[in-house]
């Protein structure tokens, strides 16, 4: 194999693109979002405040931010016939599934599909970042033979997305935190969804068709999949002394854990763990029970003394989301929701600069004499 065909397995280390949308510096320990650390907007931005950042190039002033919550909400109804069409899937479908269901259907009320330009695509953007959380809480409850729940325009953007899944509207803390792990969310530079929405949108197809295939690629356990995985394990356990007894066998089977362990963040801990796991403790003392954060910092040392490995995001958002009242099936549709700005953004700056993906192989069958 010579130079110009080194294989690179999962494309590790491969540079697929250049971007201004955002980057992950394992040397300064930020992500930086367009120019500012991720960590520290999600501190004193809301969720909508990043859509503009991402949308619009700049962080809004008062006005704009009001701006940008007022376009969504008037985004916010679904065409009757994309639940109907939900209304047919079987009982045990999938959120994910139901949402790649009604986004896809989505596409066919776009008059301007084959449009790809900025302005377009923007515009589109703003459409679906509307749209995608009544999809993501009444499919939900569609599937499971509830009715759905209309949105509540009183409400910020992100406490009528926690008021359509739970069916009551938050606390201020519990607006914070949820509005906190959608900016958390928001956008991660380029994992295996956003690669998915990029390669798409590389043939110049549509953006409901890019964001259709990331939902089937971070449906995986291996991707978004893995906060529920982790929800199943904590409850599996149910006490600190069993969660220990419970990795450390996995540990010896050598079974994978999920919520442990990063492509990009090696050696440390994921800086967006670090913020959930603060919001979980915050949780838990609002609560009186502190259970779920003995069990997770418990396991979180066990990982780090066998293993060297430490939490990634979905760890430590898993308990909170639970805590929260959301049921396990919808974590990682929120994740998705919560990750359509961050996708739209990508397949608009795709689409501007584009250049088809087409990559080669390492062939090793066999050949004909």
């Amino acid at each position: 194999m010579g130079a110009e065909e080194r294989f690179f397995p999962g494309l590790d280390g491969v540079v697929a693109a250049e971007t201004r949308i955002s980057f992950l510096d394992t040397v300064q320990g930020e992500i930086v979002i367009k120019g500012y650390d991720l960590i520290e907007l999600s501190k004193t931005r809301s969720y909508v405040e990043i859509v503009h950042l991402l949308l619009d190039e700049a962080l809004p002033n008062a006005e704009q931010k009001a701006e940008v919550e007022s376009r969504l909400k008037q985004e916010y109804d679904l065409p009757a016939e994309v639940l109907n069409i939900i209304k047919l899937l079987p009982e045990h479908t999938h959120p994910m599934d139901g949402l790649r269901t009604g986004l896809s259907a989505l596409s066919g009320y776009d008059s301007q599909l084959d449009d790809c330009t900025r302005a377009v695509n923007v515009n589109r953007a703003y459409k679906l970042l509307g749209k995608v959380p009544g999809i993501v809480a009444n499919s939900y409850r569609i599937i499971n033979k509830q009715e759905p729940i209309s949105p509540f325009q009183e409400l910020s953007y992100s406490a009528n997305f926690f008021y359509m899944i739970t069916g009551k509207q938050p606390t201020a803390l519990e607006e914070s935190i949820f509005d906190r792990s959608l900016v958390l969310y928001s956008e991660h530079e380029m994992p295996n969804s956003t690669f998915t929405a990029r390669v798409i949108a590389s043939t110049l197809s549509d953006l409901y068709g890019a964001l259709t295939g990331a939902v089937a690629s971070l449906k995986g356990n291996l991707h978004g999949g893995a906060n529920e995985a982790v929800m199943h394990m904590l409850l599996e356990a149910g006490t600190v002394s069993n969660f220990e007894e419970l990795l450390e066998t996995k540990l010896r089977n050598k079974d994978r854990i999920m919520g442990f362990g990063h492509r990009v963040y090696m050696k440390k801990m994921d800086p967006r763990a670090l913020l959930m796991k603060e919001a979980l403790q915050q949780l838990c003392d609002a609560k009186g029970d502190d259970l779920l954060y003995r069990m997770c910092e418990a396991g979180e040392k066990i990982m780090e003394r066998e293993k060297g490995i430490y939490p990634n995001l979905d760890y430590y958002a898993a308990p909170v989301y639970w805590m929260l009242g959301i049921p396990i099936p919808l974590y990682t549709p929120i994740f998705f929701s919560a990750r359509t700005v961050g996708l739209c953004a990508h397949v608009i700056e795709q689409h501007n600069h584009n250049r088809l993906f087409r990559p080669r192989v390492h062939y090793i069958g066999k050949r004909r004499a």
